[in-house]
């Protein structure tokens, strides 16, 4: 177990060279000037050359990658040109926002996805499972961004009970526990856990059908063994993999909310990431995509090691 943590760990440096290397290249395919998001339209050729300078914008594209690369291993994401600011603190404020939409989702779409599972696997083939599969399919198809106009419309234009955008008061991005803020959560929660509660209902409802129909369940079942000693030789048998959809899931949920963010205003990652692009802010592009892939890599890494706790019989050597 020892060695293949380690070993994981080593992989975490080729994979973060090679998603640096291919966003910093990405980034500078795009057509405009990265510094056009401060310059005034009647600039001097000296500022624009002092601004290129400062930026390193006016050394090759390798030099800057190399430099760029030395800063990130000592935590420095550089400057971003828009707002001044350092990235690291623009993107540790941008983390929390994500992670508070996250935790709601995650909580709201894996409990619905494993009780919807569950259900039609138990109940494999009757009206029941046609129904929660019916559901399952529809939430996969919807697009969530498009849900979330939907319910934007309903619940803040025709009914006026949720708040539409942001997520506080007077457009607010500090969160606090309390009901005022906590409204502004509960749209942009419900679009973004949607298709992983879909995702998830899915393959629980697939393993769990494939599970109760094995050999073991059944000579449990002839054994005598109760209700509820066979449903957690279910939840046992279906917990790895179960587990690691989850794990990818949660890693969509904070990496992949960019069209969520951007339709209710909540400032995360995924908002910052939209906010970057359209101003072409190289800097912030660069190191919010960089912390989105070292993370999914980290949590995979999580995934795998609780995967064998759960089941032994996985083995990571």
């Amino acid at each position: 177990m020892l060695l293949y943590l380690v070993r994981r760990l080593l992989y975490v440096i080729p994979i973060g060279l090679a998603v640096s290397a291919i966003c910093f290249s990405l980034v500078f395919l795009a057509p405009g000037d990265p510094l056009s998001a401060v310059l005034p339209a009647d600039a001097s050729l000296e500022l624009i050359e002092k601004l290129k300078a400062d930026y390193g914008f006016d050394r090759p594209i390798p030099v800057q990658f190399g430099k760029w690369v030395a800063r990130a291993v000592q935590g420095d994401l550089g400057i971003s040109i828009a707002t001044g600011r350092p990235v690291n603190s623009e993107l540790a404020r941008a983390i929390s926002n994500t992670f508070v939409l996250a935790f709601f989702a995650c909580s709201f779409g894996f409990t619905l996805g494993l009780v919807l599972g569950f259900i039609a696997g138990y109940w494999n083939g009757t009206w029941l499972d046609k129904v929660v599969t019916s559901l399952a399919v529809a939430g996969v198809s919807v697009p969530h961004y498009w849900l979330g106009m939907v319910l934007v419309i309903i619940f803040s234009v025709f009914f006026n009970w949720l708040p539409a955008t942001g997520m506080g008061a007077g457009g607010s991005s500090e969160w606090a526990w309390d009901w005022e803020h906590l409204q502004f959560v509960i749209l942009p929660a419900v679009t973004l856990s949607v298709i992983p509660t879909a995702i998830i209902t899915r393959t629980v409802r697939a393993l769990v059908a494939d599970i109760l129909s094995r050999e073991f369940v059944t000579a449990l079942i002839a054994k005598g063994l109760s209700d509820r000693g066979v449903f957690w030789h279910v939840v046992k048998n279906a917990a790895p993999t179960a587990l690691a959809v989850m794990g990818i899931q949660l890693g969509y949920l904070l990496g992949g909310s960019i069209l969520v963010e951007t339709v209710f205003a909540w400032p995360g990652t995924g908002f910052l990431l939209s906010v970057a692009i359209f101003q072409r802010d190289l800097p912030l592009l660069q190191g919010t995509i960089l912390f989105l892939a070292l993370f999914f890599v980290f949590l995979n890494l999580l995934v795998d090691m609780v995967q064998t706790l759960l089941d032994p019989r996985i083995r990571r050597t």
